[in-house]
């Protein structure tokens, strides 16, 4: 029987080619795939996140360690998806329109994943229109926006508006972060969320849902 520390340990360590080779395994073995995510796929991103929080870890890692749960996750989705077994939410993520940087994005959205999070990763250079129709045809409950720049800054306030135009806004909640957003902003264009870092936007997140 495998040991299934030592999917915990490759996800933490960033070996997605041994993270991958165990999962595979268990559920050849036939472990249950809720079993992989609960027990040994979040905990080892909490702990990456831990790690992160309290500069052991950097953003290298992160992204590694990111890269490993996905090659596990890509395994196990399928499984959970057939038995019906549902996320904690789903959400919409994206870069807003204007801007191309996607490292902030893909980690936040790397541990959304693992914090048992349904992603719909949209890309960079959102346009407003493009996260309010997939908003509204995924039936998100969060749309978590993210910009590097201080000129694409703005598409964030215009995207909200545009939410509330579509009678979405009392239906979703939204998160905002990038290097140059602080938690002013968001309150100044009505966000419901920011997280400076990729690790808080899993808690950011919960508690925007009243789950912790």
């Amino acid at each position: 029987m495998q040991d299934l520390n030592q999917l915990k340990e490759a996800v933490i360590n960033g070996n997605d080619t041994q993270a991958r080779a165990i999962t595979q395994q268990a559920l050849n073995e036939g472990v249950d795939p809720v079993r992989l995510v609960n027990d040994y796929m979040v905990p080892a991103m909490t702990e990456v996140g831990r790690r992160f929080e309290c500069n052991e870890y950097f953003v290298p890692e992160l992204l590694l360690s990111a890269r490993a749960m996905k090659a596990a996750l890509e395994l196990v989705r399928p499984l959970l998806a057939a038995r019906g077994a549902q996320p904690v939410a789903r959400v919409v993520i994206g870069t807003v329109q204007g801007d191309l940087h996607d490292i902030g994005k893909n980690l936040v959205a790397a541990m959304l994943e693992g914090g048992g999070f349904e992603v719909i990763d949209l890309g960079v250079n959102v346009a407003p229109e493009q996260f309010v129709a997939t908003v509204r045809e995924k039936n998100a409950q969060i749309l978590a926006m993210s910009a590097l720049l201080t000129t694409t800054m703005p598409a964030m306030k215009i995207t909200i508006e545009e939410v509330k135009k579509a009678g979405l806004r009392d239906k979703i909640k939204v998160l905002i972060g990038g290097a140059p957003i602080t938690q002013r902003y968001a309150d100044e264009i009505g966000a419901d969320g920011y997280s400076e870092t990729a690790p808080g936007a899993v808690v950011v997140a919960k508690k925007a849902l009243a789950l912790n």
